[in-house]
C-alpha cells in the first residue's frame, strides 16, 4: 500500500497512536470539564449538594427572550468582524512590501507588530480616550475607538499567523517563480501567495475572533453601556443571578464554537475544491 502510494506521489497516512489519542482525549475532556459543569448549573435552580436540583429552563427563556442580549451579541460579532478585517488587509499590505520588495524591513515589521504584546488593555483603552476624546474628529467616536483598539489588541496575532504561513510555502521564491513567467510583484503577491496561505490567515483570524469575544477592559473603558459588548452584559449581570450569568456563557461558548466551525468548514470547501 505505501508503494502505490509513493508511485501516486501522496503521503502515506500516520496513524494516531493509542497513547496519542489518550493523550488528546485527556486534553479534551480537561478542558470540556468547566463548559460542563457550568452548563449543567445554568439547567438547575440551585446547586448546593453533591447533586443540583430544581431542573429548569428559566435562565435560558429570560436570556433569549431578553433584546439587550441579542444586541450585545451582535455587536461583539461586528466588532470581531470589522477588527479583524482590518487588521489582516493591513498586515497583508505590509507583508508584500516586506516579501516582494525590501526583504531588510521584516526585522522591523517585526517590531512594530509585537508592541503590543506589551500594552495592557488599561494602558490601551486610556491612551486611545486621551487621544482622540474630543478632537471632534470621526476617530472621536467611541464605536471607532473600538474598532482600533482591537486591531491593536490582534495585531501580533494575525501577523504571527501570516508570518508563519508566507514563511512555510517561501513566498518570495513564489512571487520570483512567478516574474520568471511573466508576471508582476503584486499580481503574484495576489494570485498565487495568498491563496496558499489562506489556511494561515483564517486559523490566525479564528484566534483573534476568541480573544475579542473574551475581552471586557477595552470594551468597558472606551464604550461601556454605550456600545455593550457580550462581555460587558455579562458583567451587569453577574450580580443580578448565578443562574442566568452561567448562561451567558454558555450561549457565548455555542456562539464562538459555531463561527469556528462556519469558517473551518468554508476553509475545507476551499481546498476541496482547489484539489479537484
Amino acid at each position: 500500500m505505501s508503494k502505490k502510494n509513493a508511485v501516486a506521489g501522496v503521503a502515506p497516512q500516520q496513524k494516531t497512536s493509542l497513547a496519542g489519542k489518550i493523550f488528546l482525549g485527556a486534553v479534551a475532556l480537561y478542558l470540556l470539564i468547566p463548559f460542563a459543569v457550568t452548563l449543567v448549573y445554568s439547567l438547575f435552580v440551585e446547586w448546593t449538594d453533591i447533586l443540583p436540583s430544581g431542573f429548569t429552563l428559566r435562565n435560558y427563556v429570560e436570556l433569549f427572550s431578553n433584546t439587550t442580549f441579542w444586541m450585545s451579541i451582535g455587536r461583539t460579532l461586528i466588532l470581531c468582524i470589522v477588527s479583524v478585517i482590518i487588521t489582516i488587509v493591513l498586515i497583508l499590505a505590509a507583508m508584500y512590501v516586506v516579501v516582494a520588495v525590501n526583504r531588510k524591513l521584516a526585522g522591523v515589521m517585526q517590531f512594530l507588530c509585537m508592541i503590543p504584546y506589551a500594552l495592557q488593555g488599561v494602558i490601551l483603552s486610556i491612551g486611545i480616550i486621551s487621544l482622540y476624546t474630543g478632537t471632534g474628529t470621526i476617530l472621536s467616536n467611541r464605536l471607532f475607538m473600538l474598532f482600533g483598539a482591537y486591531t491593536i489588541l490582534v495585531l501580533p496575532y494575525i501577523y504571527q499567523g501570516i508570518r508563519n504561513a508566507l514563511n512555510s510555502i517561501d513566498a518570495e521564491m513564489l512571487i520570483q517563480a512567478a516574474e520568471m513567467l511573466g508576471c508582476g510583484r503584486f499580481r503574484a503577491y495576489v494570485q498565487v501567495v495568498l491563496p496558499n496561505i489562506l489556511s494561515g490567515i483564517l486559523v490566525s483570524s479564528l484566534l483573534a475572533e476568541s480573544i475579542i469575544f473574551g475581552d471586557f477592559v477595552l470594551a468597558n473603558n472606551i464604550a461601556g453601556t454605550n456600545y455593550q459588548n457580550i462581555q460587558v452584559f455579562l458583567q451587569a449581570n453577574m450580580d443580578v443571578s448565578s443562574g442566568l450569568s452561567s448562561a451567558i456563557v454558555v450561549v457565548i461558548f455555542v456562539v464562538v464554537a459555531l463561527v469556528t466551525a462556519v469558517v473551518l468548514k468554508l476553509q475545507n470547501s476551499s481546498t476541496q475544491k482547489e484539489t479537484k
